[in-house]
Parts: C-alpha cells; sequence; structure tokens
C-alpha cells in the first residue's frame, strides 16, 4: 500500500514539474516573439493627403503676346483642359488682344494699314500636353507644392484684319498646385500662321507669356 502511495506522489509530482517547465518555456519563447516581431518603438501618425480625383481644369490667363509687325501688348484668354491620364491631357483655349501700329504707318504720319477694328485679334486652339518633369517644389523647409512641366502642341485659328488664318501653336508651361483644386500657371506659347497684310505673303511667328490660374472640378 505504502509503494502505490509512493508512485502515485511520484508520478504527480514528475507531472508537476513537466507543466511548469513547459509553461516557463512557452514563456520565453513569448518574450523573444515579442522582442522581434512587436519591437518598442514610437508609431508615425501619417497623414493621406487630400488630392482632388477631377480631370476637368478650367480657368483665366493674363500677360503679354507680340504680334509680328504690330508690337507685344496685353492678352487674356480661357482655357479648358480634360486630364486623360497622369502624363497626358487635352486644352482648349481661347485669347484676344489689341495689337498697334506698324513702323511703317508711324512713320508715314498719315497712312493707315489697318483700321481700329481690325486691330483686334482673337485666337482659338486645341491642344494637346505631356507632362515631362512631374515632382514637387518646395517653398521654406516645411512646404511642398505638386507640379508639373509639361510640353503643349496644337493648331487652331487666329481672327485678324478681317481675316481667318489657320494656326499652329507650341509652348511649354508650369503648373503648380496650391491645393487639391486650385492650380497657378506660368505659360511660353508661339502662334505661327501666315498672312499677307504687309503686300507679300509671310510666315509670322507670334509669342506669348502669361500666368494664369484655373479649378478642378
Amino acid at each position: 500500500m505504502e509503494n502505490w502511495l509512493q508512485r502515485i506522489f511520484l508520478a504527480a509530482l514528475l507531472g508537476s514539474l513537466a507543466v511548469a517547465v513547459q509553461a516557463q518555456s512557452s514563456s520565453a519563447e513569448r518574450s523573444v516573439l515579442d522582442k522581434i516581431i512587436t519591437p518598442d518603438m514610437e508609431r508615425r501618425q501619417i497623414t493621406r493627403p487630400d488630392i482632388d480625383t477631377e480631370d476637368f481644369e478650367v480657368g483665366v490667363y493674363y500677360g503679354i503676346m507680340s504680334v509680328e509687325d504690330f508690337g507685344s501688348n496685353g492678352v487674356a484668354g480661357l482655357r479648358l483642359a480634360y486630364h486623360v491620364s497622369e502624363d497626358f491631357f487635352v486644352e482648349a483655349g481661347y485669347g484676344q488682344t489689341t495689337t498697334e501700329e506698324t513702323s511703317f504707318e508711324l512713320l508715314s504720319g498719315s497712312t493707315r494699314i489697318l483700321t481700329d477694328a481690325q486691330r483686334e485679334l482673337s485666337y482659338y486652339n486645341i491642344s494637346v500636353g505631356y507632362n515631362v518633369l512631374p515632382g514637387e517644389i518646395f517653398i521654406g523647409r516645411e512646404r511642398a507644392f505638386t507640379s508639373a512641366v509639361y510640353l503643349i502642341a496644337g493648331v487652331g485659328n487666329t481672327d485678324f484684319a478681317d481675316d481667318e488664318h489657320f494656326t499652329y501653336n507650341a509652348g511649354v508651361g508650369l503648373r503648380l498646385l496650391a491645393n487639391d483644386w486650385l492650380a497657378l500657371h506660368l505659360d511660353f506659347r508661339s502662334h505661327m500662321f501666315e498672312h499677307d497684310l504687309l503686300g507679300e505673303e509671310k510666315t509670322v511667328l507670334n509669342l506669348e507669356a502669361y500666368t494664369g490660374v484655373t479649378f478642378f472640378f
């Protein structure tokens, strides 16, 4: 009887030791895994940028247009763009300026080639743009604005001196996103067409530089 009780006590003791050893081993393993998998480190708070997904852009611009033989004057216009993808966009534009007298008119004194109404120049065009240098512009150490340098070219029409001229246009621009719906632009364009206002058919190149603001919707 005594041997039987001893055996039961010994078995219970061995079982308790085995459970204790297993529990201690599991605790050590969890401690090691916690250090490897969940290190004690400070988590950064990340704020996702609030960027509109609208593809249409509409706005106005104002600048200077140099009309060959007819001086440089202020130009104002409207623009509407549709962004086909992150790289390409299609733009429709309309602009208007008033030209000056030519050097010949100024020197002759009384000779006038165009009337005041004929000196009004307006144009419209359809162009395709490509964002060649998308990126960011930093203002100070903590302010960064999404930006893109783009190339643009297209065709259209110029109404000048009671005549319409088929026109090619090409240029380069900079778009700066002030926030998720407002953009600032700086553009340089050239408009090329032919006319014979001075008695001889010639190809003219009118240069244009302007700044503008557009809204996404």
